[in-house]
């Protein structure tokens, strides 16, 4: 579908039957929802070489916070869509080979745990969700697709060198077995970090953010008869960061496990249970005495699940899959509250545990040029075993909260058409609803961001989405596509960070987020040339009467985001590449009195083979050195990362 070369991210022609990985084939309905596929060149040519950063050739994708993986706190790191809302929590769903990968506890994505050189793809699907693990899509769907014996070379390895001592090393062996093949990967980095803090707010206690993590990665795929396979993971990663503080250090942590089966016969199936340990910690640091205020010593969390998906072979122009899923989150948190000198005046202990198990059914009729696509979810949800705990520093106890256990029906569905209205056009319409449990974090657990206390809500309500969008894609010369859509997400009972006093918040359910937009990309390609580009325009809205939020944007939703990326790579295997990207202002709070101004950055590549199998590749992240704000309280600001300059060496052999 995609051509070599220079990658991009684009939008899938809707006449092709897109295969992404070696799972089950997408059905010709994919496209009715405005689909956007980042390929494999892409993925391993950013200036960061880190995958949230190529999510964002996809105008309107954002984390909660504009810094990246290496000085975010790692419990920032939701990912969402179309403006709906920043609380840390992700509103998308991402998979990773159909598995799950959110943290059970916060529901944040481990980023630095994705390395972009062991994907094959990535596929981003605006609106809700339906299908396997449908609960929780209600700004989207990312998929990545792990890289296979087609895209991986026996041996392979990269060195990079960059500004203030970065460095990072992986490599990767990724054998022949038989029908199958295994892989086994790895990467470290670390870097001195830069300042996130300004020079003009800067005291004794600002150090950079520091920054050092590991990932390792097994899999394998076994073929079981003619047409099965049986594809065996495992991952393990470790993470530790500082932010603005000496001191103020995070790590996370977590040992991942699936087992897949897929069958290309006659009835497809796609059947899979997975595993997930994680924890977490974190100390916040007095921005007046800069001692430590709060340790969150201790969060362990294990996330259960699996799905069983079928295709029976009904004909008819029919693609039809049925199924059901189910997966599990429990977790808790350990933490003690220090004095201004430094004593415990407190040791609290929090959790629980939630549920979700759905049944499924979507089909796919084609007709003549017209595709009809719909599906339809029921889930059963739990939220049980809520606790919070707090003892005095004499061990005595001072609250002893156990909260009631609370359970749902949720009936869920989404419905479009891809009409195939001459060669070079397609027309497509969708209508969609959702449903999203919030997370053990949004329920029982408070943190600070100094001087900022955020309470939780164990009242909390799950998030409803209903939305309409309609687009129209294009392909009006070989070599040119271009998509426009025109959405509207309506997110009730939309879970939000609510001002209560300048120094507290607490997590609360507002009436509704209402998000109206449009969406645009560009993909161009001529011989060695190519452009891409999007962009994305959100009005987004807290619906909350009788308060002071009604009528305002939801914290952290810029209403412009652009990208694009011009690339030349001939043949040769060279490659040149300037990526621009821009985020509009928004607003670090739900009171809109803190701006994040808005910030263009511009990346550069060059890729120069020097032998059969080894290239030497220079990069360059915010090659101008744009100031880009990321946090914003009060005038207290972070920054996000600078000029940051590498050179290194490419193997593949």
């Amino acid at each position: 579908m995609m051509g070599s070369g220079a990658a991009y991210a684009q939008t899938a022609p809707a006449d092709d039957i897109v295969i992404l990985g070696r799972g089950l084939d997408l059905p010709p309905g994919t496209p009715a929802y405005g689909t956007t596929v980042i390929d494999r060149d892409r993925l391993t040519n950013d200036a960061s070489g880190r995958v949230e950063d190529v999510l964002s050739d996809v105008a309107g994708f954002q984390q909660f916070r504009r810094a990246d993986s290496r000085s975010a706190n790692p419990s920032a790191q939701g990912a969402t869509l179309r403006a709906l809302g920043g609380n840390a929590s992700s509103r998308t769903l991402v998979l990773l080979d159909g598995v799950p990968i959110a943290d059970p506890f916060f529901g944040y994505i481990p980023f630095n745990a994705i390395v972009p050189d062991r994907l094959a793809a990535i596929r981003v699907t605006r609106g809700g969700g339906s299908g396997p693990f449908g609960a929780g899509a209600v700004a989207g769907t990312i998929e990545l697709v792990s890289a296979d014996r087609s895209d991986l070379p026996p041996i392979a390895g990269e060195a990079f060198y960059g500004s203030r001592d970065a460095q990072t090393v992986s490599a990767s062996v990724s054998p022949t077995l038989g029908r199958g093949f295994a892989s086994l990967s790895g990467r470290f980095e670390r870097g001195d970090g830069f300042m996130t803090t300004p020079a003009d707010q800067r005291v004794a206690a600002s150090v950079p953010a520091r920054y050092r993590d590991w990932s390792a990665n097994a899999r394998a795929a076994i073929p079981i008869g003619g047409e099965a396979e049986l594809q065996v993971r495992g991952l393990a990663f470790g993470d530790n960061r500082t932010l603005r503080f000496r001191g103020a250090d995070s790590s996370s942590e977590g040992e991942d496990a699936s087992i897949r089966l897929v069958s290309r016969g006659g009835w497809q199936v796609d059947a899979l249970v997975y595993l997930q340990a994680r924890n977490f910690t974190n100390k916040v640091i007095s921005a007046t005495t800069f001692r430590v205020t709060l340790d969150q010593r201790n969060t362990p969390s294990t996330g259960i699940g699996g799905k069983i998906e079928l295709r029976p072979p009904i004909g008819g122009g029919h693609v039809l899959r049925v199924g059901g899923d189910a997966r599990l989150a429990d977790g808790e948190l350990f933490e003690d509250a220090y004095s201004a000198a430094g004593l415990v005046t407190a040791r609290r202990n929090a959790g629980g545990r939630s549920t979700v198990a759905g049944l499924f059914v979507e089909d796919d009729w084609t007709i003549g040029r017209l595709v009809l696509t719909g599906g339809a979810r029921i889930d059963r949800w739990s939220i049980t075993d809520g606790f919070f705990r707090e003892r005095d520093a004499n061990g005595a106890p001072t609250v002893a909260n156990a909260f009631a256990d609370r359970s749902g029906t949720e009936a869920t569905g989404r419905g479009g058409l891809l009409l195939h209205a001459t060669r070079w056009a397609d027309l497509r319409a969708a209508a969609y609803t959702g449903f999203r449990l919030p997370t053990l974090n949004e329920l029982y657990r408070p943190f600070v961001v100094f001087p900022i206390t955020t309470q939780a809500n164990a009242a909390l309500s799950p998030e409803r989405l209903r939305g309409i969008e309609g687009g129209v894609d294009l392909r009006p010369a070989t070599g040119v596509q271009l998509s426009l859509t025109g959405f509207y997400n309506r997110l009730d009972d939309a879970i939000a960070n609510v001002t209560l006093t300048p120094t507290l918040r607490r997590r609360a359910n507002v009436r509704a987020i209402v998000a109206t937009g449009i969406e645009a990309s560009l993909a161009w390609r001529r011989g060695p040339f190519s452009l891409t580009a999007s962009y994305a325009y959100s009005h987004s809205q807290v619906r909350a009467p009788g308060t002071a939020l009604d009528g305002l944007a939801p914290a952290q939703s810029p209403r412009h985001a652009a990208s694009a990326t011009a690339a030349w790579s001939p043949k040769s295997g060279a490659l040149l590449s300037l990526t621009a990207r821009y985020v509009g202002d928004q607003y670090e709070d739900d009171l809109q009195t803190n701006v994040l101004p808005a910030a263009t950055t511009v990346d550069a590549v060059a890729r120069v083979p020097v032998g059969r199998r080894v290239s030497v590749i220079v990069r360059a992240e915010n090659l101008f050195d744009a100031a880009v704000v990321t946090r914003n309280q009060a005038g207290s600001i972070d920054l996000g990362t600078p000029r940051t300059l590498w050179v290194g060496l490419r193997i593949a052999g």
